[in-house]
């Protein structure tokens, strides 16, 4: 019997969400007012927050099982604020609070700013329903 690979590791997945989550902040600072693509793009950045904060326990799992704590440990420290900022994310928006909005963007920003988007991208417009999908956890 042959391996079974995984094309859709959790590393690809959180490396594919950080590139979404770059692009709603660039997308989002473009905004002059808040309106409903305003809406979608932070509803977009909480969700993926908290997806890539449910990632990292996943990518650390065969580092434990070969004993490499330290290393688990030091990424799990690495991607803490992602859950937390997906939760103060979560809360400006549902509470149409866009200047907290745009400060947990900032700091995100800060955390993703090593994360490279080249300009042909095929990533489209993933936080297009976001808003919706936000409302309905």
């Amino acid at each position: 019997m042959s391996r079974v690979i995984n094309p859709d590791s959790a590393g690809k997945e959180r490396t594919r969400l950080t590139k979404g989550v770059v692009l709603a902040i660039r997308e989002l600072a473009h905004q002059s007012e808040p309106g409903a693509e305003s809406r979608d793009l932070a509803a977009f950045i909480a969700i993926a927050l908290a997806i890539i904060s449910e990632t990292i326990d996943v990518s650390v799992v065969a580092w434990e099982k070969r004993d490499y704590w330290v290393k688990a440990d030091k990424f799990r420290m690495e991607w803490a604020w992602s859950g937390q900022y997906a939760e103060k994310m979560n809360k400006a928006v549902l509470n149409n609070d866009w200047g907290s909005v745009a400060q947990v963007a900032a700091l995100t920003a800060q955390k993703l700013s090593k994360v490279t988007v080249p300009p042909g991208h095929r990533l489209g417009r993933p936080w297009v329903g976001a808003w919706n999908e936000l409302q309905k956890h």
